[in-house]
């Protein structure tokens, strides 16, 4: 007997091992299926838990990634939690957050980058270690707590801080520019005003002509009645 005709023999419930193997493969996909939507629900919930001030956190990737890398990283990421592919209910925000952490704008990225440094700098200054000293240094490998959970703290209040400065600054120009705008419209509403006021001067002027010329008839009038009872 073939092979083949050996596969397709029935076994005793009627069910033969070809059809035993496809569903084996139907659960197999299944199943890869269920892993990977809950996959994507993970994904989901450490964008959302991932600081919101730093793209890497969200973009989950080091510091020293390439441009290209960015991309890369984000190109995956956003087809693997994409609102339409997963049934979390908060897939669109962790979307949107995504999109906020491109780092597509390289100034942008080296501010971020020489904040993030400026924080590295310091924390090693408290700790009175030397600024050039690395990570896989034995005396950052022994700190209690762990170098990196103090560095990621310390970058997070500094970017904290530069949010806060950052956010009074566009206050304030708001302000200057509301300030400016009202000033402006005072300005406006001045000429508007003098123009209406010269408009009404001008358009009293023969009442006012009229009027001086009956004051100035009538004391010709009585000047002249008071010289003929003189006379």
């Amino acid at each position: 007997m073939s092979t083949s005709s050996t596969l397709e023999r029935e076994s005793g419930n009627g069910t033969t091992h070809k059809d035993t193997k496809n569903e084996q493969a139907e659960l197999e996909r299944l199943l890869n299926r269920e892993a990977t939507a809950f996959n994507r629900e993970l994904e989901v919930d450490r964008i959302l838990k991932a600081f919101k001030l730093n793209p890497y956190e969200i973009l989950d990737v080091d510091v020293t990634i390439t441009p290209d890398g960015v991309k890369k990283r984000y190109k995956q990421l956003s087809l693997f939690i994409h609102p339409d592919k997963t049934s979390h209910p908060s897939a669109p925000i962790a979307f949107d957050l995504l999109k906020k952490a491109k780092l597509s704008n390289s100034s942008s990225r080296e501010e971020l980058d020489a904040t993030l440094v400026s924080a590295r700098q310091q924390l090693l200054k408290s700790l009175s270690l030397p600024t050039s000293i690395v990570d896989s240094d034995h005396r950052l490998t022994g700190l209690k707590p762990p170098f990196k959970e103090q560095l990621r703290d310390a970058q997070k209040k500094m970017l904290i801080d530069e949010e806060v400065r950052r956010r009074k600054a566009v206050k304030l120009n708001h302000a200057n520019e509301g300030y400016e705008a009202r000033k402006k419209e005072d300005e406006v509403n001045e000429k508007k005003r003098k123009a209406e006021a010269d408009k009404d001067w001008e358009a009293n002027r023969e009442v006012r002509v009229g009027s001086w010329r009956d004051f100035a008839g009538s004391k010709k009038k009585k000047a002249k009645t008071k010289s003929n009872i003189l006379g």
